[in-house]
């Protein structure tokens, strides 16, 4: 156990914990946006744009399991690491590993097997197919990297070593900024060459990865004995995985009716203009998700100890700080969103359909730090299916209808599309955080 976890200020703990987190978030958002930026400046910049948002779908396929396993077993290694039972979270470690890499290679070869049939279904278009074909055909190629890497990285965040899991992203981001250029432009190879240029850069990060997880600093060993996960170890992580799966895929799905639809009502530079929202969204949620891994080995392992005192400070923290960048952030967007389309393309066109579409696809995300936080908390205390629940409420209930119900019963044609995120996630954090606050706590840590 991590006495520091236990006994440290909490304020202090939060942000040496949560700051690495940051970083590594917004580096790894890097990955996606210096692709996009520098695709964007191509001649060819807007359709190939579309196709990588046309591509979106298995990059959160990916996620997906990559959450399930990662994210599903890191907060239970957390509470047994906070009990003092070290062989029960290293089993939890060698059956995330063995489901990391059986997925990654189902996805790789379903991928490769069926590449051009899923991208027609995901909204590509006579002008972007060949573009979405071509990047995907070599993006594809390091799901085991990316897995492996990412779902490794929660395991040394949850042992405390949020410095080292910065790191690892860091060294996979800088990489990609180096070697994006050098194959886009200096070697001809368009959205080939950022495709390969993140993939290289995932394996630099992977074996990074390795040499940690089997060094001597870190405290979770991967033994040969607990790669076979056990029935029970593995139930219990697919069970509190699942709402990160679920996210994650179901974003897949929203994606595509998001590409669709916004293909229906605007062609594809609307497409392309959707695919920055979707950028400057996830860009403008990464401190958010930093500081919710940060607070998360602080409440698993306080939980574990029987210290809930510390695990509500840490949630009131977490909280105030979240929700104050989130309501910072929406202001900025909303000033300048022009200015932020102009970071990936300078097509008139594109920027002042882009600038519309974004002030009001954020105008809900004020509100998200506060969500964030509960969905977190669920998960480092153990409760997937309070997290599940309103993962699906979300997603299901309230935003893919409503890209259906909106532009119907409204006359604002792809404006109603892109109100429909903003509208899900008000009516989502008031019902989870009225829950959370009302009942939740007062109930878990009596």
């Amino acid at each position: 156990m991590d006495k520091r976890l236990i006994e440290g200020r909490v304020p202090k703990l939060l942000f040496s914990l949560a700051m690495p987190a940051i970083c590594a978030q917004l580096i790894t958002l890097v990955y996606n946006l210096v692709d996009r930026i520098y695709i964007g400046r191509l001649p060819d910049g807007a359709p190939i744009m579309a196709a990588i948002g046309v591509c979106a779908p298995v990059v959160t396929v990916i996620q997906a399991f990559t959450g399930m396993f990662g994210r599903g077993g890191s907060p239970l290694a957390a509470i047994q690491m906070g009990r003092g039972d070290h062989g029960r979270a290293e089993r939890y470690l060698g059956a995330s590993v063995t489901m990391l890499i059986a997925t990654s290679v189902l996805i790789t070869a379903g991928v490769l097997a069926f590449k051009r049939p899923l991208l027609l279904l995901f909204g590509a278009s006579d002008e972007t197919l060949t573009f979405a074909e071509n990047y995907l055909g070599i993006y594809i190629l390091g799901t085991l990297f990316m897995q492996v890497t990412v779902g490794l990285n929660y395991y040394i965040t949850t042992q405390g070593f949020a410095g080292t899991a910065m790191l690892t992203t860091a060294l996979g981001g800088v990489m990609n900024i180096i070697l994006d250029p050098i194959f886009i432009f200096l070697l001809h190879m368009g959205e080939r060459g950022a495709a390969l240029a993140t993939v290289i850069s995932q394996a630099a990060s992977f074996v990074w990865v390795l040499f940690f997880m089997f060094g001597k600093k870190n405290r979770l060993r991967i033994r040969p004995a607990n790669l076979l996960p056990g029935l029970r170890t593995l139930k219990d992580i697919v069970v509190l995985g699942s709402a990160p799966f679920f996210m994650n895929a179901s974003e897949g799905l929203l994606t595509i009716c998001f590409n669709r639809q916004a293909l229906h009502y605007g062609g594809y530079v609307a497409v392309s203009a959707l695919t920055i929202c979707f950028s400057i969204f996830e860009f403008m949620l990464m401190p958010v998700e930093g500081v919710a891994q940060g607070s998360q080995p602080i409440i698993g392992h306080n939980y574990g100890a029987g210290r809930t005192d510390r695990v509500r400070e840490t949630i009131r923290l977490a909280s105030a700080v979240t929700l104050a960048f989130t309501m910072a952030a929406t202001t900025v967007v909303m000033i300048f969103p022009e200015a932020f389309i102009r970071i990936f393309n300078d097509d008139p066109e594109l920027v002042s359909l882009g600038g519309r579409m974004l002030r009001v696809y954020v105008g809900g995300l004020f509100v998200l730090g506060l969500n964030s936080t509960c969905q977190q908390t669920y998960n480092s205390l153990g409760e997937g299916g309070r997290a599940f629940f309103f993962a699906f409420f979300r997603k299901m209930v309230l935003l893919i209808p409503l890209l259906y119900i909106l532009p119907a019963v409204t006359p604002w044609g792809l404006m109603s599309v892109v109100l429909a995120e903003p509208v899900s996630d008000l009516m989502t954090t008031a019902v989870n955080t009225t829950y959370f606050f009302g009942r939740f706590m007062k109930k878990k840590l009596a």
